[in-house]
């Protein structure tokens, strides 16, 4: 068997093991739609923003009432809710918090309210002591955050995927539209071969190949690094973007291995197959986290 032949088996057999996804970019935000403009005027999707005013009604000093709203707004935030602890502005959704005293324990209740302060789901507070709770004590305070944070979180997800699942445009409801922009930097004929193999392998029932990147839910930009080493060796590394509609960067597959030269001098042929069908994989894996988590 030539060199080039066995070295191109080689690359085959071990870029699959070194093949890894990264998430990177802003955090996921649960709550944060994209719908088309029927949709849109059906019902308004939560926007990347919580309002959490200082609660009026939840049986606490207006010092303490800011301190819980801060407390919990921060929690929130640690569970990829960007929320904010002030007073909604026309078009934000808000955090709606109030208090009932059940003889000597306080259980609070969170609303969630869309712009038109319409209530889109509720859920309730664990128990806190009254006399704790009455006192604003922050230690009280901050552990009542801790312990709701999550089901506020999840009641917001909850809408969230309520309000998708009925909005025929969302991407819940239809495959994924993406825009492959190529590969570039790989010597030789890298750049052509890979883009011709991932263009094959890419698309399935999910996921939709575009010609252009207006429209596109996602784009995939592939790059590649080859550096020489030693004895007739090369280093390749392929990193392969996803990235929104907005622009953030979604997340990327890796792949990198060490190889003879000959395994891509002077074409890649024998090797971008395996390496497009692997890259596949993972892009799909990205996409469809991004899907439900946009």
């Amino acid at each position: 068997m030539p060199a080039s032949k066995a070295a191109g088996r080689t690359l085959a057999l071990i870029l699959p093991v070194a093949l890894s996804l990264a998430a990177c970019g802003d955090f996921p935000r649960p709550f944060q739609g994209n719908p088309g403009p029927v949709a849109a005027r059906l019902a308004a999707p939560p926007p990347p923003l919580l309002a959490v005013p200082a609660p009026p009604n939840a049986l606490l000093p207006d010092a303490a009432s800011q301190r819980f709203a801060d407390a919990l707004a921060k929690e929130l935030a640690l569970r990829t809710v960007p929320a904010v602890a002030e007073p909604s502005r026309q078009g934000d959704w808000q955090l709606g918090i109030t208090a009932a005293l059940h003889k000597d324990q306080v259980i609070p209740d969170y609303t969630v309210l869309d712009p038109r302060k319409h209530a889109q789901g509720s859920v309730q507070g664990k128990p806190v002591p009254a006399a704790a709770w009455a006192d604003g004590d922050p230690d009280v305070l901050l552990a009542a955050a801790k312990a709701d944070a999550p089901a506020v979180a999840s009641l917001l997800t909850g809408i969230d995927a309520r309000i998708k699942q009925s909005n025929p445009a969302s991407l819940m409801n239809r495959p994924a539209k993406v825009y492959f922009a190529g590969v570039v930097k790989a010597p030789g004929d890298g750049d052509a071969r890979l883009a011709e193999a991932l263009r094959k392998d890419l698309p399935d029932q999910t996921l939709l190949l575009q010609a252009a990147k207006p429209g596109a839910d996602f784009s995939v930009l592939g790059e590649v690094t080859v550096t020489p080493t030693e004895a007739g060796q090369v280093r390749v590394e392929l990193q392969w973007v996803l990235t929104d509609a907005s622009g953030r960067e979604r997340g990327r597959v890796v792949q990198l291995n060490e190889v003879p030269a000959a395994t891509i001098e002077p074409t890649w042929a024998e090797v971008a197959p395996t390496i497009a069908d692997q890259a596949a994989g993972g892009l799909r894996e990205l996409v469809e986290k991004a899907r439900v988590a946009p």
